[in-house]
């Protein structure tokens, strides 16, 4: 079929699906049946039924959390048919020229380039959270400059055909340079998708507004629970503003959703149904992020952080969720499965990470770079140089390799380097590749011995309960297959 003929398809795909609620449903269902054929298949010599079962389940709970607020209106035609043209379109389907992108890039580098980007423009926020990842408050002045955005920007897009970018920070609504807001991002690169993790506390009607017209941004907006929970960590009255951004954003027919820190804090409320089924139906929220605490940043302490025995509940209770209730959460260690397992070092189809300073790490949740991208521009290099650093490298190896032992693939329940195989991490990050401290949290978490030692305890601990259930119920044998 030519490639004019590809985009007539596409575009009667798209009417049909924006205006025809029955067909809308024929063809959610007959995709449903193909997929499910193809996973009874199981063509992926590394990865069981069961597992593939798992992706199955979360790709069709993506597609109904979306299609249900679609159909009872909580998403405009509008935005719909921006994500169509944008998410699907282009960052799914290679299409708007990312294909062509890929292929150079994989030609100079020998892999494919990451699916996103995640970068926070500023580190400066209106709210001041316990354990926040980034130490950010409102005094902060760490902020990239509008001409350095620009050109990161140009250069993951024109040159690694990326069109999926996360936007975090700090809190992204409050940054200003050079007369731009970061909706000057998604309203200049109007083929891409951006997801930006915010407090919420900034979207009055005006903001819903301006959101709604782009239509290719949605935010996630940050909770931690119910009341009690969000404003014991985020400060007094700030979830009452939340639920007012998430009633502007309905207004609007903004696609939105939410995202939680997982901590012992908050654990008991994270297992139970009452907190889904009040966000994904009461606020029509369409998608959950649950991120499980990391203790990197302001005042980081292993404390907070789940037990082995609260992880393996909270994948459990996932399971369920994903399954029965077809919502879709995505838990960034517990979901692995539907990854394939880490996706952070820029490997093919991951993601990597630029800061608030312009410093380049693997992941979010790595506060450690090699290099800097204001440094690499002064010395007319890329972005890319640093995909390729040692660090990048040999994070993309242990990956590869943890993937692919002789043919077996590693326990997907316990996919990151830094989280669950903390001596791997420090024998890379800090024995071979000598990384810098993203900020002086950073440089005290790797000098703290004792830090090391509990992270270390807990990898082992983990691994003792879930690699029972990563052998009998996930990993490719006879039984699975």
């Amino acid at each position: 079929m030519s490639a004019n003929n590809n985009k007539l398809m596409l575009n009667l795909a798209k009417e049909v699906l924006i205006n025809s609620k029955t067909a809308r449903n024929i063809i959610v269902k007959q995709y449903e049946k193909k997929y499910y054929k193809q996973i009874l298949r199981n063509e992926d010599p590394l990865c069981s039924k069961n597992a593939n079962l798992v992706k199955y389940y979360g790709v069709r709970a993506m597609a109904k959390s979306v299609i249900r607020n679609y159909d009872e209106k909580y998403i405009s035609r509008e935005s719909a048919t921006r994500i169509i043209n944008t998410l699907l379109e282009s960052a799914v389907l290679q299409g708007n020229g990312k294909k062509k992108t890929m292929a150079a890039y994989r030609g100079n580098h020998g892999i494919d380039p990451p699916f996103f980007m995640a970068i926070a423009p500023t580190k400066k926020c209106n709210l001041c959270c316990t354990g926040c990842y980034a130490s950010s408050r409102a005094t902060t002045v760490e902020t990239l400059d509008w001409p350095i955005l620009d050109k990161i920007m140009h250069e993951a897009h024109d040159e690694m055909g990326i069109r999926f970018f996360v936007i975090t920070g700090g809190e992204p609504l409050t940054y200003q340079n050079e007369g731009k807001t970061i909706l000057d991002l998604p309203r200049q690169w109007h083929d891409s998708f951006f997801l930006m993790y915010t407090n919420g506390t900034l979207i009055d009607k005006k903001m819903a507004e301006e959101i709604s017209k782009l239509g290719n941004l949605t935010p996630a907006i940050s909770v931690e629970g119910f009341e009690e929970q969000t404003d014991a960590r985020r400060g007094s009255g700030v979830y009452q503003q939340i639920l007012k951004a998430m009633s502007n954003l309905r207004n609007e027919g903004v696609l939105f959703g939410t995202s939680v820190t997982a901590t012992k804090n908050n654990i008991d409320v994270l297992l139970n149904d009452k907190l889904y089924s009040y966000y994904f139906e009461n606020m029509r929220s369409s998608y959950m992020w649950l991120f499980q605490y990391m203790p990197i940043g302001r005042k980081f302490t292993t404390d907070l952080m789940l037990t082995p025995e609260q992880r393996f509940e909270l994948f459990r209770k996932w399971q369920q969720l994903l399954k029965e209730k077809e919502w879709f959460v995505a838990d960034f260690w517990n979901s692995a499965i539907l990854s394939d397992g880490c996706i952070s070092c820029a490997r093919s189809g991951g993601y990597f990470y630029i800061d608030w300073n312009g410093n380049i790490m693997p992941c979010v949740f790595i506060p450690y770079y090699k290099d800097n991208v204001k440094d690499l521009f002064q010395k007319g290099k890329k972005i890319q140089d640093a995909l390729f650093s040692d660090f990048f490298a040999k994070g993309r190896d242990w990956q590869n390799g943890y993937r692919n032992s002789n043919g077996n693939q590693g326990n997907m329940l316990m996919p990151c380097f830094i989280r669950d195989h903390h001596q791997e991490f420090l024998r890379i990050a800090r024995d071979e590749c000598h990384v810098l401290p993203e900020d002086a949290a950073a440089e005290e978490a790797m000098e703290d011995a004792d830090y090391h030692a509990a992270l270390m305890e807990f990898d082992e601990k983990l691994k003792a309960i879930e690699e029972p259930c990563w052998n009998s119920e996930f990993k490719m044998n006879p039984k699975n297959i």
